[in-house]
């Protein structure tokens, strides 16, 4: 191979690096956000429909809950313990846990929170696995993994609270 054919691939091989490098970096700086916005969208829809007014938990949430939904476990169906309770619960982490991740406040404790409600979804609707709950706990997963990313106010106030080894 001669001299001038090896620095052209030289070249070759700094541009392709540099370009994946660019594209890592602004993969970083966009995944996270998008992430977030993806995974909240569907707890947050589902949040709206839960309320029937201001701080007044629709009819049929209440009815869902006391009478429809059934965790499904090892091979019985058994209702929830304190449906109002817990249809009260469920009505508000739906509505406030994605507005938590799209700002990026707490964002691993959120993306963990919505992996376990959706462990629990997963457990009054099996069938919906590959259809939803995948995705879901994908997305949960990948967010406790790397975190809000720059564009959050988790970025904000880690700056302010924690050493910097602890800081992603």
């Amino acid at each position: 191979m001669s001299q001038s054919s090896a620095q052209a691939r030289g070249r070759f091989a700094l541009l392709i690096c540099t370009v994946v490098e660019r594209i890592q970096s602004l993969g970083w700086v966009l995944a996270p956000p998008m992430m977030r916005i993806a995974l909240a969208l569907p707890f947050f829809r589902s949040g709206l429909t839960r309320w029937d007014g201001f701080l007044s938990i629709s009819p049929a949430t209440l009815y869902l809950f006391e009478n429809q939904f059934k965790l499904h476990i090892f091979g019985g169906a058994y209702g929830f313990p304190a449906p109002d309770m817990v249809a009260l619960v469920v009505a508000i982490a739906e509505v406030t846990l994605p507005v938590l991740l799209v700002l990026g406040i707490a964002t691993r404790f959120v993306a963990l929170a919505l992996l376990i409600m959706t462990g629990v979804i997963q457990l009054v609707f099996p069938d919906g696995w590959a259809n939803f709950h995948l995705y879901w706990a994908s997305l949960a997963v990948g967010i406790m993994a790397l975190g809000a990313g720059p564009l959050s106010l988790d970025r904000v106030i880690t700056g302010w609270l924690c050493p910097r080894e602890f800081r992603r």
